[in-house]
């Protein structure tokens, strides 16, 4: 098996995983809880997941000492790909259903390339080819707004949309600065832990902001938030930096393993017509759907 058809199997498998928080948040939304402790709880949980794997790896020490000595850049990007990013999509969960959002997401494709010649030089040019199928998965999400927006009021799906927007491009720039001031030189279990416990100042201050402004979370949230980080925050994020980090150093590549993400958009369909019973997306919404994942798997095949 080649590396690239590896990282791209990885990537799928990251999505399936990373649906979760889609389906898990609409969930927590509906039952009433509050977006901040979606999004806080996450991470939270994921320090107390992570930190026995690392302790049995002996790779906290190695992973501490390298991050004190760039301790403002880990605080900055970890804050950016992390926070910005999750709290982004939570916000977001409160106003439209997962599927669309998983939809919306896909963006952070578009998102990725973008951000290349602004976070560093590359000595590989993107071509026209993987820009061009970027563009159909972007017209995809924009046939998907199409529904949406004649059945909500602007100010809702502004609210949906741009945080996700936000979070689209939060998350690539995050994951892509971190590496590159880590080099390859930690596991990608060790720059996922290292990435939460750097992000975890800003889930303080949420928090803090939550338990004046909002109700303590309840049992049924803080189950449902601990499969969320299991699920998505460790297995997903894990798979998905295992993944980005054996292309880094090759953009074609890296934007197919990014592209691979669009798949969640049909297992956050397929998980809220399951387990919530929501309704069934229209035909033009599946058009848009199937446009997204036209564009995916032409960016996997062809890029």
């Amino acid at each position: 098996m080649t590396i690239k058809t590896k990282s791209i199997l990885l990537g799928i498998l990251s999505a399936l995983f990373f649906a979760a928080t889609f389906v898990l948040n609409r969930s927590m939304s509906l039952g009433g809880g509050s977006w901040i402790w979606s999004a806080a709880f996450r991470y939270y949980w994921m320090i107390a997941l992570l930190l026995p794997i690392l302790l049995a790896r002996k790779e906290l020490l190695p992973l501490l000492r390298t991050m004190s000595k760039q301790l403002g850049a880990w605080l900055l990007w970890s804050t950016v790909g992390f926070g910005i990013f999750y709290a982004g999509l939570t916000y977001a969960a409160s106003f439209a259903p997962g599927w669309l959002l998983a939809s919306t997401w896909q963006i952070t494709i578009i998102a990725g390339m973008c951000l290349v010649p602004i976070i560093g030089p590359s000595h590989e040019k993107l071509s026209w080819k993987t820009i061009f199928f970027s563009l159909i998965i972007l017209f995809g999400v924009f046939i998907l707004q199409i529904p949406q927006a004649k059945s909500v009021s602007t100010t809702d799906l502004l609210k949906s949309i741009l945080p996700v927007l936000i979070a689209a491009f939060a998350y690539p720039l995050g994951n892509r600065k971190m590496m590159q001031l880590t080099q390859g030189k930690l596991s990608a279990i060790q720059r996922l832990f290292g990435m939460t416990l750097a992000s975890l100042p800003f889930w303080i201050v949420l928090s803090v902001y939550g338990v004046a402004q909002e109700s303590l979370p309840n049992q049924s949230m803080l189950l449902q938030t601990f499969f969320v980080a299991l699920l998505s925050g460790v297995a997903a994020t894990w798979l998905f930096f295992k993944a980005t980090d054996m292309v880094r150093t090759d953009q074609k590549r890296l934007a197919a393993v990014e592209a691979t993400q669009s798949t969640e958009v049909i297992f956050a369909l397929a998980g809220e017509v399951l387990i919530l019973h929501a309704p069934f997306p229209d035909w033009f919404s599946l058009v848009g759907i199937a446009i997204v994942i036209l564009g995916m798997l032409l960016h996997s095949c062809k890029s």
